[in-house]
């Protein structure tokens, strides 16, 4: 099969399968700049890693399209990387992902078929709070690319205002038309509870996601601090620095507020981490990168993947430096690697 990209501006006819508990629309044909496969280190890197009798990696699939349809990922900072297979059982089930499910997995007050948010968990540190008495956790929103520092764990109403101002769709699936006027509006996003939050600000860094869930599948816990590992070693390389520790620490600084920087001041800058299962062991190395939208490509021009989501399997250390050549600095799609993408307007994006 082909995988040319659709000539730009090609319309597609909007269909929906059933995926897991929730109905998504199939992913959509946009045109991509790609290039068919990674180019050839330059450089020393890692040795791709041996896995475990029986536990092979498939290097046949055709990856194109392998990434289940969500509107929303929310990335919970644990400081972690040694998570549940069951990330809401973490912690005899206090956990900020056990609370997210309770409202919007399935059987939740918020549930919604037709508007799938993944959740994960990261091993980014959550931010630091001027009040180290109160305990919080921070999270990504993407690829809305927000930053949520601070959500208490002693209120649940944190976890309501980040649910019903962020999480919510604005509009409703054309699927939910024949709710009552009162369960539309509970499924609809308030933004009056965005002011429940503080410190919210926009994400500029770019987010290098790798799996790493060892509990869950064998692989991707081999797999995973190698790869954070090289792309660590590899981005400095390139311009752009690493980030390390929290992504604010108000013993340190205030928190910057969302729109406060201005064009000519965007950073070059990355946060590597490791995650919760995304699905596709069996693709291990799995990497998701969400570029920015205010990120520039390496000519300094706008990136032709500002506020897009890029997922790849079969990521060995060898390929680190071409994807972050690629994919992070011009702008490309990876063909051989790619598993699917996301834009900005929540749509799963496909070759």
């Amino acid at each position: 099969m082909s995988l040319r990209p659709l000539a730009r501006g090609a319309w597609r006819r909007t269909a929906y399968r059933r995926q897991t508990n929730f109905v998504t629309p199939i992913a959509t044909r946009r045109y991509l700049n790609t290039v068919p496969k990674c180019p050839e280190p330059t450089c020393d890197c890692a040795d791709t890693p041996s896995m475990p009798w029986g536990k092979g990696i498939d290097t046949n699939a055709n990856l194109n399209g392998l990434i289940a349809a969500y509107a929303q990922q929310v990335l919970i900072c644990t400081g972690k990387d040694d998570w549940s297979s069951r990330i809401e059982e973490d912690n005899s089930g206090d956990n900020l992902a056990a609370d997210l499910k309770e409202l919007i997995g399935r059987g939740g007050v918020y549930s919604d078929p037709f508007h799938n948010i993944s959740i994960v968990n990261t091993s980014f540190p959550s931010a630091i709070s001027r009040r180290p008495e109160v305990q919080t956790t921070s999270v990504y929103l993407v690829p809305s690319f927000k930053y949520i520092p601070f959500l208490p764990r002693v209120s649940f109403e944190s976890v309501e205002a980040l649910v019903k101002g962020y999480l919510l769709p604005d509009k409703l699936h054309p699927m939910n038309d024949g709710l009552s006027p009162i369960h539309k509006d509970r499924l609809t996003r308030k933004e009056t509870y965005q002011q429940l939050l503080y410190g919210v600000r926009d994400v500029e860094d770019v987010l290098v996601l790798i799996c790493g869930h060892g509990e869950r599948d064998k692989r991707c816990g081999i797999y995973g601090p190698i790869l954070q590992e090289e792309f660590e070693r590899q981005l400095p390389r390139t311009g752009i620095d690493v980030l390390q520790g929290p992504a604010l620490d108000e013993s340190i600084t205030a928190p910057q507020l969302s729109g406060t920087t201005s064009e000519t001041q965007i950073p070059r800058t990355a946060r590597v981490a490791q995650i919760s299962h995304i699905g596709g062991h069996k693709y291990a190395g799995n990497v998701i990168i969400y570029i920015p939208p205010k990120f520039k490509n390496s000519a300094g021009n706008s990136h032709p993947l500002a506020g897009h989501g890029i997922w790849y399997g079969r990521v060995d250390p060898k390929h680190v430096e071409g994807v972050i050549k690629e994919t992070i600095l011009n702008g490309n799609v990876i063909a051989d690697h790619f598993r699917g993408g996301i834009n900005q307007q929540g749509e799963i994006l496909r070759l």
